[in-house]
């Protein structure tokens, strides 16, 4: 599974589980979670925040997915969840038995490695499955080389 967001190391991850999957005869969940805490503001605005959020994700989703099967050679499973991402990937991890592995990148900006790969390194955020953090400094070739 690879958590899909605007950050540029969301990439990285992608290919590296897409290639894993397909390498390993597994298939790859991409998960959009939409952040609710954006959406409290009144009833009205709070609908068409949501719709837009929602469009959002779908059209990363559908880019995201669509480079899994030109790139990767697979079809992957797409999911779109709302609340903390976090939790989100907890309660996907715990309904879809089947995921063996969550994969994310750092990135590199002065922000840090982002906010997924720091609730790790802090053990907050402890999953029940493998976790692969990718170094911002791997390339797609060095990436394929370790799939």
């Amino acid at each position: 599974m690879a958590v899909i967001d605007d950050t540029p190391e969301c990439m990285r991850a992608v290919h590296y589980a897409g290639l894993r999957a397909k390498n390993s005869g597994g298939g790859v969940v991409l998960l959009y979670v939409i952040n609710t805490a954006d959406f409290q503001q009144w009833l009205g605005v709070e609908e068409i925040m949501r719709a837009e959020a929602r469009e959002e994700a779908e059209a990363n989703l559908a880019k995201t997915a669509q480079y899994v099967r030109e790139v990767v050679g697979i079809e992957p499973e797409m999911v779109i969840r709302e609340g903390n991402a976090t939790d989100e990937i907890h309660s996907l991890i715990e309904e879809d038995r089947d995921i063996a592995i969550l994969v994310l990148a750092a990135g590199s900006t002065k922000d840090g490695p982002g906010p997924l790969v720091a609730s790790i390194a802090g053990r907050s955020a402890a999953f029940p499955i493998p976790v692969t953090v990718l170094p911002d400094t791997l390339t797609n070739e060095e990436i394929e080389s370790l799939c």
